[in-house]
């Protein structure tokens, strides 16, 4: 759409004041991080010996080891979970493949560090399982121990993201490459291997390699199971022990940036040159195949398996929060709600602050990601690509990155009228939120504006209306759905943001959730309060997200309507 007086130095001006959020609060902070990091101690002048020193120390070759291998394996353990769920329930007639999809996407509705306690009173050498291995079998599995624990409890939460994925490839192979495959003879498991899952791959890929990513930055996680020979980890305890001008912390930061695009760029490698594309657009597979008595046995027996264990959390979380004493015991001694009203007297202000801080970030989110979107896709403004590449370049940006460069680039930044530094008021938690989240909002409405035909604006001017009513009026209602769709994924994802507002919190009383979690399991009496606090976290999430499908949905119904009466009209 071409733009002319007014509007062009509308949309310059809000480009330009977009692109400066971005580059304050993004590109500076990662930037100054970088620098730091190959910048000597002594002297300022630029050097490699931060990283010899990283490399030369054996903690460090630990983490990074430790780190690479966490990852690794939980995209492993992710997959072994995620792939049979999506085989049975897109390739098969599976009565309660609907049920079995929405179960299997809820850990994401809890973030991994909020149920690794209590995962670990089910999975731990003392644990549930372990209390009735030895009971039965005489032996019990080190399911929890160590860097086992840290994966399980990552590959537990993150697996939706290749269940999703590869959900949305498996239903949209083209039928007859199946029918050819089965004529010539392949069937089952070297149907799947030979022909299926590769053909599969583009979704396979880009879940697995958001596991990774996300495995690899956690900082929670780690934390709480008290495995601190990882990256991220060493990073924040580098920063909060030392201080901001250890060199250390922003050394394992560029690492933490380094294979955050590493894991991208893989996935996109994996899939390069390679065509996927199906001759019948819209064939949605292979008609789903029906199971034999003992096939539909053992599928059911491995779904029900799965979805224990990837449920495992919440259920051990809520008896956590109602528990009196859960020690050596397979279930809590007793029950009582003691828990949940000690969280009620004494931790309202984290629940406060974090109503504050997700809804302002994700407010600001949707209103960064509008404008970006409409610049990118309704204006003809050189560069504009620019803003969409910085909007969704926070996505490679760990947490505890985003809060070590804040802490460096703000902790003189004087705040005029508040009397203290920027990077210890409590907006900065809520900038950093707002960073971390956009990406989320931006493809939201970026998918939004994209379904608004141009030839709605085209007629409102055509009648008079100025460019930003027709915004206004016109763009932004239609809009509705995706920005609201936008505003919830980014308010319920930072409502649990533990990574950056960790390292950014100066006083107790400005924490959030997350924070006021993490404090709580830091002590066995401590945990039953700490798991109360968690399920209000999961709960406000889980209310959030129904809430936005159910907008999403009514909005998709509202425009389905508008749309039969205008054909009918029409007609």
């Amino acid at each position: 759409m071409n733009f002319s007086g007014r509007g062009q130095w509308g949309a310059l001006g809000t480009g330009g004041f977009v692109l400066l959020v971005l580059l304050v609060f993004l590109v500076i902070p990662v930037a100054k991080v970088i620098y730091v990091a190959f910048q000597h101690p002594d002297t300022g002048a630029f050097t490699l010996v931060n990283f010899i020193d990283f490399f030369n120390t054996s903690l460090f070759r630990e983490s990074f080891y430790n780190s690479l291998y966490v990852a690794a394996m939980s995209v492993v353990v992710a997959s072994l979970i995620a792939i049979p769920l999506a085989y049975f329930t897109t390739r098969f007639r599976f009565g309660a493949a609907a049920l079995i999809q929405t179960l299997g996407v809820i850990p994401l509705i809890m973030p991994p560090f909020v149920g690794a306690v209590a995962m670990q009173m089910i999975f731990g050498a003392n644990g549930t399982i372990n209390l009735l291995l030895d009971e039965y079998f005489g032996f019990t599995l080190p399911f929890m121990e160590g860097l086992n624990g840290v994966i399980l409890v990552e590959a537990i939460h993150y697996f939706p993201f290749i269940l999703i994925n590869l959900s949305a490839s498996l239903a949209n192979i083209d039928r007859s490459v199946e029918e050819s495959a089965q004529n010539l003879g392949s069937y089952g498991f070297r149907l799947f291997r030979r022909i299926v899952f590769p053909l599969a791959m583009p979704g396979y890929a880009a879940g697995a390699a958001l596991v990774f990513l996300k495995v690899f930055d956690d900082l929670g996680t780690p934390l709480l199971l008290n495995v601190n020979n990882m990256l991220a980890p060493q990073a924040y305890l580098r920063i909060s022990s030392i201080g901001i001008t250890d060199p250390m912390g922003y050394v394992i930061s560029v690492i933490l940036v380094g294979f955050s695009l590493f894991s991208l760029w893989v996935s996109y490698f994996v899939t390069r040159g390679k065509d996927y594309a199906s001759l019948e657009k819209g064939g949605g597979g292979l008609g789903k195949r029906e199971l034999g008595p003992w096939g539909r046995l053992g599928a059911w027996a491995v779904v029900l398996l799965i979805l224990l264990i990837v449920l495992s959390p919440h259920i051990g979380l809520l008896l956590l929060s109602f528990g009196t004493i859960w020690s050596f015991s397979v279930l809590p001694d007793a029950y009582t709600l003691e828990h949940y009203r000690e969280v009620f007297s004494t931790a309202m202000p984290y629940i406060t602050n974090t109503l504050i801080y997700a809804g302002l970030a994700a407010l600001l989110d949707v209103v960064l990601a509008t404008a970006i979107a409409y610049i990118v896709w309704r204006t003809g403004l050189p560069g504009r690509q620019i803003l969409d590449y910085l909007g969704t370049a926070a996505v490679a940006v760990p947490g505890v990155v985003l809060g070590i460069g804040y802490l460096r680039v703000f902790h003189d930044f004087q705040v005029p009228l508040v009397d203290e530094p920027l990077a210890s008021w409590w907006v900065i938690i809520v900038v950093a939120l707002m960073i971390r989240r956009l990406p989320y909002a931006l493809r939201a409405c970026t998918a939004a504006l994209q379904q608004v035909s141009v030839t709605l604006e085209e007629a409102a001017l055509n009648l008079g209306a100025g460019r930003f009513r027709t915004v206004r009026r016109i763009v932004v209602p239609l809009m509705a759905g995706g920005i609201m769709a936008g505003f919830v994924t980014s308010f319920a994802t930072a409502a649990v943001e533990l990574s950056a507002t960790i390292m950014l919190v100066a006083a107790e009383s400005d924490a959030p959730v997350a924070y006021g979690i993490y404090v709580y399991m830091q002590t066995a009496a401590g945990r039953g309060p700490g798991a109360a606090l968690g399920v209000l976290a999961v709960l406000l999430v889980g209310v959030a997200t129904y809430f936005s499908h159910r907008f999403v949905e009514r909005s998709r119904e509202v425009a389905e309507a508008d749309r039969r009466l205008a054909v009918a009209q029409g007609a």
